[in-house]
């Protein structure tokens, strides 16, 4: 037992040396240590509530965000059943969450429950059928999942062993493809190295049964998330390209994966820039790296991405996927740290910023991981430092409450909810006003240089304003009856 306790104490002794070094050669600042604890041990930062994430998380217009399920320590990958459930894997915590749908359109989550426990290291997960795969730290292993219950059946089994689990990247991510097959990413053990298992740092592809494996891309250092175009089944990965050559270099990839290809790693970085610490490719002559289709920026670090519907949004969007940044550890100034949307266009692939504000000027409130959307259309986004799951939604038109009041028409017949006419009109409007002020809702509506006023806003605008509120107004924490309550005392003023 001495023997074991002066080992980790050796170990801790050594680490904190290499933390110290980095610290004083200026490779990373001191908000890196909760970063390099968060990616190490799946730590968490601080929680974050709905009044914080609407003041302080930036969207494009039309756009708003909620907290879908909060105190989600190292929440990481997701995936939706058929029943609109949102799975999410934990891997520091061993298990897989269920967060039930949103069935009374309150925004959150209506309850959660583990359904599998006891696994190793779990990160990606995706169904195949009634197959739930979840992919171990050394194996990948399925389940039979009921969707309509939520719940797994018999027993889990393997169904890919022999992985390796050590060194850096630990982590595999999953995916069925197009094709039916099962894609399995798995990174690299080092920073920079020649590999001794083949099967590191590269994407691999298997029957659904573990059968047939074989390498389908290498050179692909570590790439977490992977998604396929939905106008050509192109595969794309996002790959964090390698550490310790300063700030700005080398970027941070997106790659279209094509089956046999090579993509650099370790022998170049970005778009086939040479790396020095590696010499020449000994295979030169059988291979040629392939340059990124697109470049993030220096230790990014993309994780999740996700080909998006975007028929319905507003704005400029089209042939868009959407990635999420992880953020920097190894850098002098902290980047990253948010949600971008690469637009597929003719020119090329341009990078916007869709979800941000999680940087608040060096205080690191949040860290994206995983984005997925969901039956109902909107974007759900797993945060593994926060603890959350983020929804961003949209209106399919502009709310009443939202235009200027020169712009407002009256709202059409067709507007008023069901629950109108059964209500007690005068008695809601009562309890409402009580929530107005409690609220304090007139120092927006009806103080300051620039209130906004409320007139001719119909009881489903209303609703919908107070459901998915545009910034700078936040998310009200209101039952279904008291949105109901205050809508009825809005309308009844104007």
């Amino acid at each position: 037992m001495k023997k074991i306790f002066a080992g980790l104490a050796t170990l801790v002794g050594l680490l904190a040396i290499a933390l110290a070094g980095l610290l004083l050669s200026g490779n990373i600042s001191s908000y890196s240590l909760p970063m390099i604890l968060n990616v190490m041990t799946g730590r968490p930062g601080a929680s974050i509530d709905a009044e914080s994430a609407q003041q302080h998380y930036r969207l494009p217009p039309g756009f708003s965000v909620q907290i879908f399920a909060n105190d989600l320590p190292k929440a990481r990958f997701m995936r939706f059943t058929r029943s609109g459930d949102l799975l999410v894997s934990r891997p520091h915590a061993g298990d897989i969450i269920l967060l039930q749908r949103d069935s009374d359109g309150d925004g959150y989550s209506d309850g959660r429950r583990t359904i599998i426990s006891e696994l190793d290291r779990p990160q990606g997960i995706d169904f195949s059928g009634d197959w739930l795969y979840i992919a171990e730290r050394e194996q990948v292993g399925r389940i039979r999942f009921d969707h309509a219950a939520g719940i797994t059946r018999d027993h889990y089994e393997p169904v890919i062993t022999g992985l390796t689990g050590d060194g850096n990247h630990w982590s595999k991510t999953l995916r069925f493809g197009p094709d039916d097959m099962l894609y399995l990413a798995q990174g690299s053990t080092c920073n920079i190295c020649e590999e001794k298992d083949p099967r590191r740092a590269t994407i691999m592809r298997f029957a659904p049964d573990g059968s047939d494996g074989e390498i389908f891309a290498t050179g692909l250092r570590n790439s977490v998330g992977f998604d396929w175009s939905p106008w050509d089944d192109e595969l794309y990965a996002t790959d964090n390209g390698r550490d310790m050559l300063g700030d700005d270099f080398p970027p941070c990839e997106l790659n279209r994966v094509e089956y046999g290809n090579f993509y650099g790693w370790p022998y170049f970085n970005g778009a086939n820039v040479p790396d020095n610490d590696m010499g020449p490719d000994p295979l030169a002559t059988q291979r040629v790296p392939i340059p990124p289709a697109h470049a993030f920026r220096a230790h990014n670090a993309p994780l999740g991405i996700s080909f998006v519907d975007t028929s319905n949004w507003p704005g400029d969007f089209e042939k868009v996927a959407l990635v999420a940044l992880h953020g920097s550890w190894n850098r002098s100034e902290p980047d990253g740290y948010e949600v971008v949307s690469l637009h597929f266009t003719d020119k090329g692939i341009e990078e916007r910023v869709f979800l941000g504000g999680f940087n608040q000027d060096g205080n690191i409130l949040g860290r994206p991981v995983d984005v997925a959307q969901g039956p109902d259309g909107a974007i759900y986004i797993s945060d593994d430092f926060a603890g959350a799951i983020y929804r961003v939604s949209h209106s399919e038109a502009v709310d009443q409450l939202a235009i200027e009041p020169s712009q407002q028409q009256a709202p059409a017949a067709d507007t008023i909810p069901d629950w109108v006419a059964a209500a007690d009109l005068e008695a809601m409007s009562s309890r409402g006003e009580q929530l107005y002020l409690q609220h304090d809702c007139a120092s927006c509506h009806e103080q300051g240089e620039n209130p906004v006023t409320l007139e001719q806003s119909s009881y489903a605008a209303i609703e919908r304003a107070l459901l998915s509120p545009q910034a700078p107004m936040p998310l009200l924490p209101l039952s279904e009856q008291e949105r109901r309550e205050l809508a009825a005392y809005i309308a009844s003023e104007q």
